[in-house]
């Protein structure tokens, strides 16, 4: 009878001794947990203040005695507009009314100067709100210029309703997403693109860039956890793969950084000295960058909650599960990606076809190539991110509950 219940007691010892670690993360890792996410959410967005603070140094390079104000149009005269076939040059003048701001009430004579591009020209007509650039001396407008539809009033309606809709529908996680999105806008702004216009590598920026904006946005919207570690290395090792097969095939490609939109524009407005291929390149993989978080993230919260449920499973189930999970997202995110990437050249493709030009010629444009390699680069970061991920997701998750 004493060796049944020692037998017993020594089972329940057993039991006790494998279910503890369990019983610890259920009731004290979600409190814990909440409030390291919480103070890496406040310093992340007091990081956000500090960037907003930050001058890019190019603030005031050209317009820095030039005012920027809503106005309406009164009038228009298109006396000195003339027209080729689809395409209008010349100068339109306007009467406008400013709107806002210290000289709101006064009316100036405005030209819209045309440039015979489409793209960048627009026709205004009386009633039309336009943003307004202009100069004053002793307070009052000296000349101005039309610079397009006023349009910040739309965009800041339309950035509220999905700011509005993203926490309605996450809650706190939407909010988190939201910092995220902030921290990323300000990060290339503030900090990207003024260190290209420097001269600084610009591989080695973004990827310095890249891999704090992975970080930020694995551990807020993760958490501060294992979680959170094993999406940011899942996701910048495959940011580091496509880093290095952007440079390898570029030589194969033979293609250069002013394929892109504004890049001779760029040197001819005294940037001279840029490397442009290298910019093209590392536009490369943070173009990517996003959907090999987002990848990451799935496979890692897969993951997580397989080593929680099921705290036995061997560490190769474990991948095995995690490879899975990244199978099935990688079936769609590859054609995301190539959707992303060809949707702002549709017209492009619409004009060879028109003019009947054959496909091996469309291919071998520069422009074109230039495109394939952004496309196929960018997926093999994110077909690989999977495997990679799993692998850490093995390693940290297995038998391990005592970080988070």
């Amino acid at each position: 009878m004493k060796a049944m219940l020692s037998e017993k007691e020594m089972n329940t010892e057993k039991v006790i001794s494998l279910e503890s670690p369990v019983t610890n993360q259920t009731h004290k890792t979600p409190g814990a947990d909440k409030k390291k996410s919480l103070l890496f959410s406040v310093i992340v967005f007091l990081l956000c203040i500090g960037l907003v603070q930050l001058p890019t140094g190019y603030e005031n390079r050209k317009y820095k005695n030039s005012h920027l104000a809503r106005a309406r149009i009164v009038s228009v005269d298109n006396s000195e507009v003339s027209q080729r076939l689809i395409v209008k040059t010349g100068m339109q003048s306007m009467q406008v009314e400013v709107l806002n701001g210290p000289w709101k009430g006064q009316r100036v004579t405005a030209v819209n100067q045309l440039t015979g591009t489409m793209e960048l020209d627009e026709m205004y007509v009386a009633g039309q709100k336009v943003l307004l650039e202009f100069s004053v001396v002793d307070n009052k407008i000296q000349w101005a210029h039309a610079r397009g539809t006023y349009r910040l009033g739309i965009e800041a309606v339309l950035m509220g309703l999905f700011a509005l809709l993203l926490i309605a529908v996450a809650g706190w996680t939407g909010v988190k997403a939201l910092l995220t999105f902030v921290f990323t806008a300000l990060m290339i702004w503030k900090v990207m693109l003024p260190c290209f216009l420097k001269g600084y590598d610009p591989i080695l920026i973004a990827l310095v860039v890249v891999a704090v904006l992975t970080a930020t946005t694995s551990f807020i919207v993760g958490g501060l956890n294992r979680k959170g570690l094993v999406t940011f290395l899942g996701a910048f090792l495959g940011l580091v793969l496509t880093c290095v097969l952007a440079q390898v095939f570029q030589h194969g490609f033979k293609v250069h950084g002013a394929v892109r939109p504004f890049a001779e524009q760029l040197l001819y407005s005294g940037f001279y000295s840029l490397n442009l291929t290298r910019i093209f390149l590392a536009g490369i993989f943070v173009a990517s960058s996003g959907a090999v978080m987002d990848l990451a993230m799935d496979i890692s919260a897969s993951m997580h909650e397989i080593a929680d449920q099921k705290p036995d499973i061997s560490r190769v189930q474990l991948i095995g599960s995690g490879m899975t999970v990244g199978r099935a997202v990688i079936g769609t995110m590859t054609t995301t990606l190539l959707l992303a990437y060809s949707g702002s050249y549709m017209t492009m493709f619409m004009y060879f076809m028109g003019q009947g030009i054959p496909i091996q010629n469309i291919l071998n444009l520069n422009y074109v190539a230039a495109e394939m390699l952004n496309t196929f680069v960018g997926s093999f970061g994110l077909v690989t991110v999977a495997p990679f991920t799993a692998l850490m997701g093995g390693l940290l998750f297995h038998r391990s509950r005592t970080f988070e």
